[in-house]
């Protein structure tokens, strides 16, 4: 593409950074892909890619100061790529500026016989893991990388699970086997070596204490290590050791059909739920061109905020468990099972529903559905005023978490906290509010902030959030509008079951969407939702087929753990046990 041609293009078409990025490093370095999401998206040689993110963060007014994503894609065996560079694996930056409201796409192509880039560590701090995480699953080298190592698989783990020449079915491989031999190198591979964590064994004073903390300790939350490093009770360092809760969520999303993967994004942050469909159908339906019916839109935000109640009750009770006070999560959890009853009266399942689909939901609601949920509306905010008085006004509590684990908003950015985590700081910022999807724009709520970033304030916002999501669930209850619960569509996933039986032209695509699942265009879209906590995004990859190609999960939950070093070095250990608790993290969100 010549440079006038291009000019043409980013006047018409692309956002401002665009033209700065081509007065900058000149038109000609980059190659202009469009996207079903609409986010501008630029090949950028290898060479130049660690200067253009630079200047994106450091120099850009506004700048673009959270490092979203980072990801790569095996492109060996994709059709579909017309108009864009040679490349054998590419690896995708996905960067988010709050000032302009706007994402970059900024995208790497790499040949098989030289797997290598520079390391942004030193640019965002939060990269380290998701460089980790590329060099794991594509066996990319990030150069100048502080600690390469394996992050979610074993040390002795062959192969690069991402990659298409790696099985995606037990069946595709020989049975498992452990000879005596095996074993002696798999456990010597699970020795603690301190200096191959970045620790050393002492100081000029003293002898340091090494710890671990999981991965199967209560206030870990799941199957979750962090290896401590201790002079007497003081957190010296604290390493997380992740990967134990990994089940490849990402490969299965590209060996099942685009229809029969929804199922599986309910188990990525379990607690969310329906939540978790989410994102996924919306960005296959943005890859279709499928609009969804207003009344499947209201539907999907109250259960979708019913599933943010349920997962902030679980959390506000284990945070007081975990901080020393048995009684509020029992109450809670009483609270909890109350929405997952509507939910099962609504869906027929409770925390596992499925119950989106591409181009609505799976059903109507059921004849006296408002009933349960005007009763559930009307029931909760006096709980929650009782909850104030018992957990967020005892002063065991506040001493325990006020000033405790705390980080500036800049902090926040830098390691990539988003949700609840990034408001604490005083950040009001919300993808509800920013970029609002599926009908936030119509809702009246509020968008709860701390201001000192610590335990208590993460908490204390996650409360707020309840009651928000209580005004969101009137609203949806007091204007729910009539029409289909399901679009019109020819890709929707499965037909509306009234048409099915009519005419065989409509049994016919049933029978072909539910068992090879539908054929979505060519193309690739983002989309993120404000999850329960935090920013959840599914990017999408079709090469016209009926599975996604590349199906990449972006969780809150993985980038927060990563700031565990940040808040606890200096605490003490029953700190560290607060610190967690104020996290609200699920480890398979974070593992995948």
């Amino acid at each position: 593409m010549d440079r006038n041609t291009l000019m043409a293009r980013i006047d018409s078409a692309m956002p401002q950074i665009v033209s700065e990025l081509s007065d900058r490093f000149g038109g000609n370095i980059f190659t202009l892909q469009p996207t079903a999401d609409g986010i501008p998206t630029l090949w950028v040689s290898r060479e130049r890619i660690r200067d253009i993110i630079a200047f994106l963060k450091k120099e850009a007014r506004p700048n673009y100061a959270l490092l979203f994503d980072l990801t790569a894609m095996d492109e060996r065996l994709r059709t579909h790529r017309k108009g864009l560079p040679d490349s054998d694996f590419t690896v995708v930056y996905h960067l988010l500026s709050f000032d302009r409201n706007q994402d970059i796409r900024l995208k790497a192509a790499l040949s098989e016989a030289n797997l290598s880039l520079s390391s942004i560590c030193d640019i965002w701090p939060s990269a380290n893991w998701y460089e980790r995480e590329v060099w794991d699953m594509f066996g990319i080298v990030f150069e100048g990388h502080p600690n390469l190592r394996r992050i979610i698989l074993p040390p002795t783990w062959a192969g690069y699970p991402l990659r298409k020449d790696h099985p995606a079915r037990a069946t595709e491989m020989e049975p498992f086997s452990l000879s005596d031999e095996r074993q002696a190198i798999e456990q010597e591979a699970l020795r603690f070596v301190p200096e191959e964590w970045g620790m050393q064994r002492q100081s000029e004073d003293s002898d340091f204490l090494f710890l671990n903390m999981g991965p199967n300790h209560p206030s870990v939350h799941g199957a979750f290590r962090i290896a401590l490093q201790l002079d007497g009770e003081e957190i010296i360092d604290a390493v997380p050791d992740i990967g134990y809760h990994h089940r490849g969520a990402e490969k299965m999303g590209e060996r099942q059909s685009w229809h029969t993967f929804i199922p599986y994004t309910d188990r990525v942050d379990y607690l969310g739920g329906s939540m978790n469909n989410l994102p996924y159908v919306l960005a296959v339906e943005q890859l279709a061109g499928i609009k969804v019916p207003e009344r499947a839109e209201v539907i999907r935000v109250m259960i979708a905020e019913f599933y943010r109640l349920a997962s902030h009750l679980l959390f506000y009770g284990t945070f007081a468990q975990d901080v020393g006070q048995m009684s509020p999560i029992f109450y809670m959890f009483i609270d909890r099972e109350k929405v997952f009853d509507i939910m099962e009266s609504i869906s027929g399942a409770r925390m596992h529903s499925s119950y989106f689909r591409i181009g609505g939901v799976a059903l109507d609601l059921p004849r006296g559905w408002d009933k349960r949920v005007r009763e559930f509306v009307g029931y909760l905010p006096p709980r929650l005023d009782q909850y104030d008085k018992l957990v967020m006004k005892n002063s065991l509590i506040k001493r325990r978490t006020q000033g405790i684990g705390s980080y500036t908003s800049a902090e926040a950015i830098d390691w990539g906290a988003t949700g609840a985590g990034l408001r604490a700081t005083g950040l009001t910022w919300d993808y509800r509010k920013a970029r609002p999807y599926s009908g936030y724009e119509n809702y009246e709520f509020e968008i709860p902030a701390g201001n000192r970033g610590d335990c208590y304030d993460r908490c204390a916002v996650r409360v707020e959030e309840m009651r928000q999501s209580i005004r969101i669930i009137k609203q949806c209850l007091e204007n729910m509008p009539e029409g289909s619960y399901k679009a019109d569509h020819p890709l929707t996933t499965p037909p509306p079951k009234a048409r099915t039986m009519h005419d065989i032209e409509t049994l016919i695509q049933h029978f072909l969407d539910v068992s090879w699942g539908p054929v979505i265009p060519a193309g690739e879209s983002s989309v993120t939702i404000e999850a329960t906590k935090g920013l959840n995004a599914y990017y999408l990859t079709s090469d016209g087929g009926t599975m996604s190609y590349r199906t990449r999960i972006r969780t809150p939950s993985f980038p927060h753990l990563q700031m565990i070093p940040l808040m606890s070095r200096g605490m003490m250990i029953a700190d560290l046990i607060a610190i967690l608790a104020s996290i609200d993290f699920v480890m398979a969100d974070v593992d995948r």
